[in-house]
């Protein structure tokens, strides 16, 4: 599952203004003008902290706003996305004292329905209620994305909801179509990140083939799969590593414990550094010093 999320994660820190737009439009906030667009990285306070996928900050109405867009492809079962978006808001407001506007992409069709949007406690008098936007791609309307075509959001197309009366297939071969057809920078990665995600959904192999007849030459987005899929086997061994050192140098519990933060991780470096870090590691004080020292 990683890929995917790592996949969609990059395109959207490639094109922050085509998804604050598309968040302001979610909320019926279309004519807002906003400037200042920037990625920034948040550091968490402690490793339970899930790591926040994507945090923009802009300017607003004449001040500084965080946009923030977490990134799902299936249902988060242990911890409740309600509770853990929770968290991730009220840190963000405690940390940068700005308006923070939250959402959910969950990449699968089956993915996300049961998420209300909401934390919410009903303790009289100790009210709590965090609310956020859940945007679920396949209930979203395809063709009106691929009419404004912004580049950012185009490799995300084949999961959304095809017009009425047009078929899956039918459907994917419009949105490599428009892709390799409108005005985009880095066409080849936009048509690769699309083979991607669409994977969640098509055989590989068929949407390959409809690449190479619209585009007459799959060969860079075979080479684009082909490296996607090597660096998140790195990845994953290395993550499988920590876990399993962990497991045996510390308490089984203690690698539970830490399973969501170390893959939430994608830098290969970091999790060979944490690799190193959970050998040497003689309690589960010395490994979470070394994963906030290496978050920083």
């Amino acid at each position: 599952m990683a890929s995917f999320d790592s996949a969609s994660k990059r395109q959207v820190q490639k094109n922050p203004r085509d998804f604050v737009a598309f968040c302001f439009k979610l909320r019926n906030m279309a004519d807002e003008d906003f400037t200042d667009v920037e990625l920034i990285t948040p550091e968490q306070p402690t490793v339970e902290m899930h790591q926040t996928d994507i945090l923009i900050k802009v300017k607003l109405r004449g001040k500084y706003v965080l946009v923030h867009f977490e990134i799902q492809t299936t249902d988060s079962f242990e911890t409740p996305m309600a509770l853990r978006m929770a968290g991730y808001i009220l840190w963000l407001v405690r940390k940068y004292r700005m308006d923070v506007y939250s959402n959910v992409i969950y990449l699968r069709p089956d993915a996300g329905r049961n998420d209300p949007g909401k934390f919410e406690q009903k303790i009289p008098g100790n009210e709590i209620l965090v609310e956020y936007q859940v945007v679920r791609l396949a209930e979203l309307d395809g063709q009106t994305v691929l009419d404004a075509s912004p580049t950012g959001l185009l490799p995300f197309t084949p999961l959304m909801k095809p017009p009425g009366g047009v078929a899956e297939d039918e459907w994917l071969h419009r949105c490599i179509e428009t892709a390799d057809t409108v005005d985009v920078p880095n066409k080849l990665d936009t048509l690769g990140v699309m083979a991607v995600l669409g994977n969640l959904l098509y055989d590989k192999k068929h949407i390959l083939d409809i690449v190479r007849r619209i585009t007459m030459n799959a060969a860079p987005i075979v080479q684009y799969f082909g490296e996607q899929a090597a660096a998140e086997a790195r990845r994953e061994n290395s993550r499988e590593h920590i876990l399993e050192v962990l497991e045996l140098r510390l308490h089984p519990d203690i690698a539970r414990d830490f399973q969501p933060t170390i893959e939430a991780i994608d830098d290969l470096q970091r999790l060979k550094q944490l690799h190193r870090a959970a050998i040497r590691a003689n309690s589960i004080e010395d490994f979470r010093r070394a994963l906030d020292a290496d978050g920083k």
